[in-house]
């Protein structure tokens, strides 16, 4: 029995988007680590940096017994499967993993910060959570999803995100 529920945001801007998306599931599923439970809509995104090729993202729901650290150490491991390469900061990204939150933990060390310390500024990671998880609270900020997104909805309109 899977004891940790994980929030995990995918996304990708690079070749087949979509298609680099589902093998990132297909990796972290049959890893036999992670076994998700809820996957949101893809939605298309304006990017945050240099100017890029727009996004598609995702927040899955799943379980892992692995640990923050485990959990971050199969990510990367199936980014870089996935074919990703460290370019400029927020630059292009066959694939992003990134982890959103850990059950209610929040871990601040040099290699990782849980609850992603951006959620509140990204619609992108926002849309696709509240479909989710729309109750869910953010164990930092102690606020429900759906109320995070609507006082910040108007601040981050600048963001184009739709439901594909």
């Amino acid at each position: 029995m899977m004891k940790n529920t994980i929030y995990l945001g995918l996304g990708s801007n690079v070749g087949d988007r979509a298609e680099n998306i589902i093998s990132a599931l297909s990796f972290l599923q049959s890893s036999l680590f992670v076994n998700v439970k809820k996957i949101s809509s893809f939605y298309a995104t304006s990017p945050i940096g240099p100017k890029q090729r727009g996004f598609y993202n995702i927040v899955i729901k799943a379980q892992t017994d692995l640990s923050p650290i485990d959990l971050l150490s199969l990510i990367k491991q199936s980014e870089h499967i996935l074919g990703r390469v460290k370019t400029v900061k927020w630059g292009p990204r066959v694939i992003d993993i990134d982890i959103l939150f850990f059950g209610k933990k929040n871990i601040n060390n040099s290699n990782l910060i849980i609850p992603h310390k951006e959620i509140q500024n990204r619609l992108f990671v926002l849309a696709p959570l509240s479909e989710i998880a729309i109750d869910f609270i953010h164990p930092g900020l102690k606020r429900k999803i759906k109320d995070i997104l609507y006082s910040k909805s108007l601040i981050l309109k600048n963001q184009n995100v739709k439901i594909m």
